[in-house]
C-alpha cells in the first residue's frame, strides 16, 4: 500500500486542479445548489473510475497506438465542451429553476468522462505508477483510486460552488461568474488539440 502513495498524490492533484469537471461542478453548485448536483457528482466519480480502469486494461495504449481514434475523441470532446460552454455563457439567472435548465443527470456525467480530455491524460499518466502490477490489479487500483479521490474532489468543488450562489444573487455578478466559467471551459476545449 505504501508504494501507492505517489499514485494517490498524483491522482489528487491531477483531479483537483481546474478542468472540465471542476468547472462544471462548481457552476452546477452555484446554479442549482449542492443537493440537485449530487447525481452529477456521483456520475463523475463513477465515470472517472471507469476511464481509469479501462486505461489500466490497455485502452489508453490502444488510443495512443491509433492516432485516428485519438483525433476522433478530441473532435467529439472539443465539440461537447464548447456546447457546454455556450450553455453556461447564455445561462439566465431568472431561469435557474426552469425545468429545461437542470444539472447533469448521473448518466450524462458518466458518459461525459469518455470525452473529457483531462481525465484521459491523468489516467494515461497514472498508469506509470502501477506498471509492476498485473493488468487486472492495474485496472482495479486505478479505478478505485480515481473514483474515491474524485468523489472527494467533486464534493468539495460542488460545495464551493453552492457557497458562491450566495454571492451571485445579483444578476450581474451571476452573469460575470457564468461567463468566466464558460470561457474557462472553452479554453479547455481548445487545449484538447495541444
Amino acid at each position: 500500500m505504501i508504494e501507492l502513495i505517489p499514485l494517490f498524490g498524483f491522482v489528487f492533484f491531477g483531479l483537483f486542479s481546474p478542468g472540465p469537471n471542476v468547472i462544471l461542478l462548481t457552476a452546477s453548485g452555484a446554479r442549482f445548489g449542492f443537493r440537485p448536483t449530487v447525481p452529477h457528482i456521483l456520475g463523475v466519480a463513477l465515470g472517472v473510475g471507469i476511464i481509469a480502469g479501462v486505461t489500466g486494461f490497455g485502452l489508453g495504449a490502444l488510443l495512443l497506438r491509433f492516432p485516428a481514434l485519438t483525433l476522433i475523441l478530441k473532435v467529439v470532446a472539443c465539440g461537447w465542451i464548447l456546447w457546454m460552454a455556450y450553455n453556461l455563457w447564455f445561462s439566465d439567472p431568472s431561469k435557474r429553476k426552469a425545468s429545461a435548465d437542470r444539472p447533469f443527470t448521473f448518466m450524462q456525467a458518466v458518459l461525459f468522462q469518455w470525452v473529457n480530455p483531462k481525465i484521459w491524460a491523468v489516467a494515461l499518466s497514472a498508469t506509470a505508477y502501477v506498471t509492476t502490477l498485473p493488468p487486472l490489479a492495474q485496472a482495479s487500483h486505478l479505478a478505485l483510486t480515481f473514483s474515491t479521490i474524485n468523489l472527494g474532489v467533486c464534493l468539495f468543488w460542488t460545495w464551493a460552488g453552492s457557497l458562491l450562489s450566495i454571492l451571485l444573487s445579483n444578476p450581474i455578478a451571476w452573469r460575470i461568474f457564468m461567463r468566466i466559467m464558460a470561457v474557462s471551459l472553452a479554453g479547455f476545449s481548445l487545449a484538447v488539440f495541444l
